[in-house]
């Protein structure tokens, strides 16, 4: 079984059935500031108000990738799912 780390933000979700690892990471953070568009992280709260299915598989994937697991598995996430991974991968990082 793996074990997040909280020290480096990582968290757990379920994401098609199997437990993967996500985690902000700087590149992660950078991958996320290029598909979205943002010139500075504190216009992300707007942009995420408005996010295409595109744009979240694109973030989902970033986060996985972050926290060391295959960035394919973001494409197999429900959008419930995607939508709780980020949600929980951001308050991690609070």
């Amino acid at each position: 079984m793996l074990t997040p780390n909280p020290a480096r933000g990582e968290v757990m979700v379920m994401l098609a059935g199997t437990r993967r690892r996500l985690c902000l990471t700087l590149g992660a953070l950078a991958r996320i500031e290029a598909v979205l568009g943002l010139t500075d992280w504190s216009s992300l709260p707007e942009r995420l108000a408005s996010l295409s299915a595109g744009d979240l598989v694109a973030i989902l994937a970033a986060l996985l990738d972050g926290g060391g697991e295959s960035p394919e598995h973001a494409a197999r996430a429900t959008a419930p799912e995607a939508a709780s991974a980020l949600a929980a991968a951001l308050a991690a990082c609070a």
